[in-house]
């Protein structure tokens, strides 16, 4: 796509090329590259050159003509093509390096903005914001898992909140690492965490999700009050035809409170909370349970892509 952009405007000339591809540039960002500021600079000088000689192939043959040169027309020509070197060529080039270096700031410090509007402070991952965006797009093949570090308030209750961080550092260094393919990894909020699964059968899926959930729990935590182990639970979802975003994480938050509720440290897939509710229905708990099931099916938590 961006070459093609680029083939378009190079077919341009003149101002009105120049105006478009300018701008155009630091939209797609090539002058991030240092290169591109004296391709960019080769490209003025040369168009400038041309112009002037144009210019002069044009206007010195008609003075000459009307009387108004003060020398033979062939040192016009030769004079006017040195000064179009000169001042078309060198100049114009000068003067498009200092603005492609400008450029090039703009474009770097927008990046750097662009990254760090989606990116979490603490953790790294993706935000909210840049997860919602992404799991907007999602077409099918993939599921979603929310998981939530269990008991996290007690962390921060008993090492404080210096520990509580260094949990979310060590869960988000974690979770990128198992979930660098195929996969899209966000902070969702606190102790919570967002992760497109994609590719493979809904049960490889599962047992990825699974996998990650057991390294993260049997690993200890290094922080300043000594090593730490906590517990996940988490909640997962998948993507189906005809079935919007909003509805699979509302999915997958129903599915972290069932597993929260069956105590937590566990994976609970969509397709389980029914089977998961029948198995604990148990003589006099099973009103009460009942009840706890009908919660369920209430809205997420948390409203997606707020």
């Amino acid at each position: 796509m961006q070459a093609y952009q680029n083939s378009k405007v190079q077919r341009g000339c003149g101002v009105v090329s120049m105006s478009r591809w300018v701008p155009l540039q630091a939209e797609l960002g090539n002058f991030q590259e240092r290169r591109t500021i004296y391709v960019f600079a080769l490209k003025v000088s040369l168009q400038s050159v041309l112009f002037s000689l144009l210019l002069v192939v044009s206007v010195l043959p008609a003075l000459s003509w009307c009387g108004w040169l003060q020398m033979p027309l062939p040192q016009s020509i030769k004079l006017g093509i040195l000064l179009s070197w000169l001042i078309g060529g060198v100049v114009s080039g000068v003067l498009a390096i200092v603005t492609g270096h400008s450029i090039h700031e703009i474009c770097v410090s927008r990046a750097e903005f662009e990254r760090l509007s989606r990116t979490d402070t603490l953790s790294g991952l993706f935000n909210r914001r840049a997860f919602a965006e992404a799991l907007s797009t999602v077409a099918g093949n993939a599921s979603l898992v929310i998981f939530d570090v269990d008991r996290f308030k007690a962390v921060n209750d008993r090492y404080g909140h210096a520990a509580g961080d260094a949990v979310i550092i060590a869960i988000s260094s974690q979770l990128s690492l198992i979930f660098k393919d195929n996969a899209v990894t966000g902070r969702l909020g606190g102790e919570e965490f967002g992760v497109l699964v994609h590719g493979a059968s809904v049960a490889e899926r599962i047992a990825r999700i699974e996998a990650a959930k057991a390294l993260i729990c049997s690993t200890g935590i290094a922080t300043a009050c000594g090593e730490i182990n906590v517990t996940i639970s988490a909640g997962i979802a998948d993507f189906e035809a005809e079935r919007g975003p909003e509805a699979v994480y509302a999915a997958a938050d129903n599915a972290l409170y069932l597993a929260k509720a069956l105590g937590r440290n566990r994976v609970v897939h969509e397709s389980e909370r029914h089977s998961a509710v029948s198995c604990h229905l148990r003589g006099s708990e099973e009103v009460a349970f009942a009840h706890s099931a009908e919660c369920l099916v209430e809205p997420p938590r948390y409203q997606f892509g707020t």
